[in-house]
């Protein structure tokens, strides 16, 4: 790790960002880090290490410094104490189960081995001193088979308790849940969802080390390890400033089990009120956000749209962009559907599937294979295509640098958004829709609230009814009989310039220069030359 007085002579003071992952695969993140140390501010962001050892690395000026985050508090209370009244003959734990099962198959295992030994001597082999006789193995082998027997019964106890508990949705369950909700109110979390304080303790030494002047905390996670750090430091009486930027709806988001959803709305709620400002990713979010937690003002807008001019440190490196139709094998006159991102049971990639069986013609670029190991849900669409006969129009991509996307992507006809309707998805203007945008495609998007809002109301696609492949495929057709008509939408005056990060990053420097208004605002002071990304 490099010093903690790093660029102490900044002018514009120093600014701790947090995030609750390994900051690499969060482009939001990256873009905020590195726009912020371009304005002047001395920036470090603080991430979550992947494996257990600390990592430190830049974007452009922007220090990334990746803490190790021990889960000590993950495991729940009631895996740590006798089920005495749900399932008395179960075990404490399944560790201590599967100790046992593994004991007793051990003891099993010996008595066999020490009446083989005796065998083996009788037949004029060596060893009979480490066996024993029949009549002496008798007691011990019979106590061995019914003590296993118990012991399996307890084990299969344990398991089936461990399944039913699981998801903690049992009527105890339930029932324990709303009586903490009810007692502690926002802080019920303590109770719900302890896990949340590994957290705080993990990061709460490294970010008061820095005696940061503004905590830019990213989603609910670190809402609350920000608000704390922010509070220890205006308790000694630094006047610390907090920016909530949250990128989710977090009564929306799928719970995991019974006391998830409820601990995390408690710890938002809770932590919420410490913010100096907030700022969100979509209006319809900002507008529940504030109803939500009773903000004085509406959170500020700021899009996930794209960077046009990557930093040369991104563009380091990476090759050149690469031809989309020369990956699929395809010319300038077959008809090509783009779709950018992950392969999961809501995103709705079954609808695009499907739907090629009634577009005879019609290929789909999918740039959707990570580095590393692949989506779990791949393979079950690689069987959807075989089975539906459509392979070789499906074309299974990887993914390129966030900075390369709207370039890459151009040479299609049209771009598809099939997203299910969850909650989070009906508030999101997504990344892709702005690479989309910038690529000046055609989009064809499902019905979620807020993007087919904006596509109605520029008229730069089609929407269809989410998970319907009929009307998926009616859209298709008529973004591609007039796809310039589409297209035309781009030409508004003003409408890409402001969905750039570019135009965010300045959004975002007017909150901080508002929150510290005697560090003045300064020209952009990259480090190095800024490189066009559609050069």
């Amino acid at each position: 790790m490099e010093p903690e007085n790093t660029t102490q002579n900044k002018p514009r003071g120093r600014v701790v960002m947090l995030v609750d992952n390994g900051v690499k695969g969060d482009s939001r993140v990256q873009k905020a880090a590195r726009s912020a140390a371009d304005a002047g501010w001395d920036v470090v962001l603080f991430g979550v290490s992947p494996d257990g050892e600390k990592h430190s690395w830049k974007v452009g000026s922007a220090e990334v410094r990746l803490i190790p985050k021990p889960g000590p508090l993950n495991p729940r209370r009631h895996d740590m104490r006798r089920p005495l009244f749900r399932r008395p003959l179960a075990y404490r734990s399944p560790q201590v189960a599967r100790y046992r099962v593994q004991a007793v198959k051990a003891w099993r295992s010996d008595l066999s081995f020490r009446q083989a030994a005796v065998k083996a001597a009788r037949a004029g082999h060596p060893g009979r001193s480490a066996g024993g006789s029949k009549a002496r193995l008798l007691v011990p082998r019979v106590s061995s088979k019914v003590y296993s027997k118990w012991v399996a019964l307890r084990a299969r106890e344990t398991t089936d308790l461990q399944q039913r508990r699981s998801m903690l949705d049992a009527r105890l369950d339930r029932a324990t849940t709303a009586l903490w909700q009810g007692l502690m109110k926002q802080r019920s979390w303590r109770r719900l969802t302890p896990n949340l304080w590994d957290f705080e303790l993990a990061f709460a030494k490294h970010i008061d080390k820095l005696k940061p002047d503004l905590i830019h905390a990213h989603d609910f996670k670190m809402l609350g390890v920000g608000a704390r750090a922010a509070v220890r430091a205006r308790a000694a009486g630094r006047p610390v400033k907090l920016v909530w930027d949250a990128h989710e709806y977090v009564p929306g988001l799928p719970p995991r089990h019974g006391r998830w959803l409820p601990g995390h709305v408690a710890w938002e709620k809770e932590h919420a009120v410490f913010a100096d400002a907030v700022i969100t990713v979509s209006p319809a979010l900002a507008e529940l956000l504030k109803k939500g937690h009773g903000l004085s003002q509406l959170p500020t807008v700021v899009l996930n749209a794209p960077v046009l001019s990557p930093g040369p440190d991104e563009v380091a490196g990476a090759g050149p962009v690469p031809d989309l139709r020369e990956l699929c094998g395809v010319g300038p006159n077959t008809p090509l559907l783009a779709y950018v991102g992950g392969i999961n049971p809501v995103r709705g990639v079954e609808t695009i599937v499907e739907g090629l069986t009634q577009l005879p013609d019609v290929h789909v670029a999918m740039v959707s294979v990570p580095p590393g190991k692949p989506y779990a849900a791949t393979a079950t669409i690689r069987k959807l295509v075989d089975k539906l006969g459509v392979g070789d129009r499906v074309h299974f991509l990887p993914f390129v640098p966030h900075w390369q996307v709207a370039e890459f992507v151009a040479p299609a006809d049209a771009a598809v958004s099939p997203l299910h309707h969850l909650a989070n998805h009906e508030l999101a203007l997504s990344n892709k829709f702005f690479e989309y945008s910038q690529a000046r495609l055609p989009q064809i998007v499902s019905d979620i609230r807020t993007m087919s809002e904006m596509v109605r109301s520029t008229g730069q696609g089609e929407v269809f009814r989410a998970q319907d492949t009929d009307d998926y495929v009616r859209a298709v057709k008529a973004v591609l009989a007039d796809p310039e008509r589409y297209r035309a939408a781009y030409d508004k005056p003003g409408l890409l310039e402001k969905w750039t990060w570019e135009a965010q990053a300045e959004i975002l420097d007017g909150i901080y220069s508002r929150l510290l208004p005697d560090r003045p605002r300064i020209a952009a002071q990259p480090s190095g030359s800024r490189a066009d990304a559609r050069a």
